[in-house]
């Protein structure tokens, strides 16, 4: 049995906790079957924007009408564009690959790794232990059991890398994250797209008012189909055919296309981990449970990212890393900080979001003032046409502690960080931007706009 300081399970943002434990002069295994770099890189975050970036580009170039542009797309040159996906992660996996190959004190073991009892983990048939372990496995694309889906085949956000085609039209299950980015995406670039989701707006979990725009803006470039529960999958000739119902009325409707894209949701990856030989405990979805400093429900093993089930962004992964890094392996009692976690969502129009909604504020019980501003309330977005754009923030009462932001619009992750950088000050209130200039004509003005707009909220607390 070869015996290590420390096994990191998972090469994504886990490699943060290899660099680390080599840096402190520990002995080191990485367990990876492959490919390197986990989601992020090899079918998420990367590749996504990637694929994303040119649907942005025509849609800036549909939406100049408004201000008295008009042109046309000659050609979108899709083969390019997925030779420029793969470019980017053969050169980042070699990258990783040469560096680790580099690293005396590392070894990696490129298989399936499961627990075979305390601190033990049983590596394509041999056995390595490490009185610190990092669960790093991340998720995989979740698959809802409709009748026909397999059979029928389908595309998730891994096979979808795949395409070397545009596909002429695309159904897509599922009205989250990644099926409104790729609903854009791919409509954008010339596919006839239909998304079904079981709600009345795309984005559900967002703010409403949020949901509510960018489901309107986003119809008019495919179409959703709101309040629909896919039933049943099926092939007719070369067409997948989708048979869905309305969740009020129950009527069934019929959806063909000449590809199908599941993307309802994610699956942990620690099912294949067996973690509980090893005393690790998991809720009732598989999402290994942590305590506030990201240690397990047994000693000395760790958990960050997807596996976690909470917060899967990948920069949500690196912090967690950091921490792992600091209470793993220095002794250290980080807290995960979960008060203004970002995220966004590049669909169209784009979405960034950080910290509570109102909702969410005022079930939390907080007294709450609520501030609006329109990107065309700002000399900028008027120059830009932007008539749906929208900043709202949520800030308690009496002390201006910022407890969120929504931002939906051109820039929306880039305009929320510096609510974000804001939220982490000492005081995470107003006070910066309150004696800040503000640069004009520039679009980060309507986010002062909104915080100079505060009210009392519109919202009651919604019935549980």
């Amino acid at each position: 049995m070869e015996r290590y300081d420390v096994i990191v399970i998972g090469s994504g943002s886990g490699m943060k906790v290899v660099w680390s434990a080599l840096q402190d002069g520990l002995k080191v295994a990485l367990v990876e079957k492959g490919p390197l770099g986990g989601t992020c890189l090899n079918n998420g975050c990367i590749p996504s924007k990637v694929m994303i970036y040119p649907a942005d580009v025509v849609s800036t170039l549909n939406d100049a009408k408004s201000v008295g542009i008009e042109g046309a797309i000659s050609n979108a040159d899709f083969g390019l564009i997925m030779r420029r996906v793969w470019d980017i992660i053969e050169r980042e996996r070699k990258g990783t690959e040469a560096e680790i190959e580099s690293q005396k004190n590392l070894t990696w073991y490129k298989e399936t790794a499961e627990f075979a009892g305390d601190y033990t983990l049983s590596v394509g048939g041999e056995a390595i232990m490490a009185p610190k372990i990092c669960i790093a496995t991340g998720s995989r694309p979740g698959v809802p059991p409709i009748p026909g889906l397999k059979e029928s085949g389908y595309l998730d956000n891994v096979t979808l890398l795949g395409l070397r085609e545009l596909p002429g039209s695309m159904v897509i299950i599922g009205a989250g994250y990644i099926g409104c980015e790729y609903g854009h995406c791919f409509s954008a670039l010339g596919t006839k797209v239909t998304l079904i989701g079981r709600h009345a707006v795309v984005l559900d979990d967002e703010d409403p008012e949020i949901s509510a725009i960018v489901t309107k803006v986003l119809s008019r470039d495919l179409t959703y189909a709101a309040n629909y529960d896919a039933d049943h999958v099926e092939v007719d000739g070369n067409k997948k055919v989708v048979y869905a119902k309305d969740v009020r009325s129950g009527k069934a409707e019929r959806f063909e296309a000449d590809e199908l894209l599941v993307a309802t949701g994610r699956t942990s990856n620690a099912d294949l981990l067996k973690p509980e030989v090893a005393g690790v405990e998991t809720d009732k979805k598989g999402w290994v449970k942590v305590d506030k400093y990201l240690e397990t429900t047994r000693p000395g093993i760790y958990a960050l990212g997807d596996a976690t089930g909470r917060y899967m962004f990948k920069h949500t992964a690196n912090y967690e890393a950091d921490i792992v890094s600091d209470n793993m392996l220095r002794n250290k009692k980080r807290i995960f900080d979960t008060h203004a976690v970002p995220h966004a969502v590049f669909t169209h129009p784009q979405v960034g979001v950080v910290g509570m909604t109102e909702a969410e504020a005022i079930r939390a019980g907080k007294d709450i003032l609520v501030g609006r501003a329109r990107y065309s309330d700002t000399a900028k977005g008027y120059a830009m046409g932007d008539i749906e754009g929208l900043v709202k923030v949520v800030v308690e009462s009496g002390t201006n502690k910022i407890l969120g932001c929504s931002i939906v619009g051109p820039d929306a992750p880039v305009l929320v960080q510096q609510v974000v950088f804001l939220m982490n000050a000492d005081r995470e209130d107003m006070t910066p931007l309150e004696r800040s200039q503000v640069i004009h004509p520039a679009l980060s003005e309507v986010v002062a706009s909104a915080f100079a707009n505060l009210e009392s909220p519109s919202l009651l607390a919604p019935k549980r």
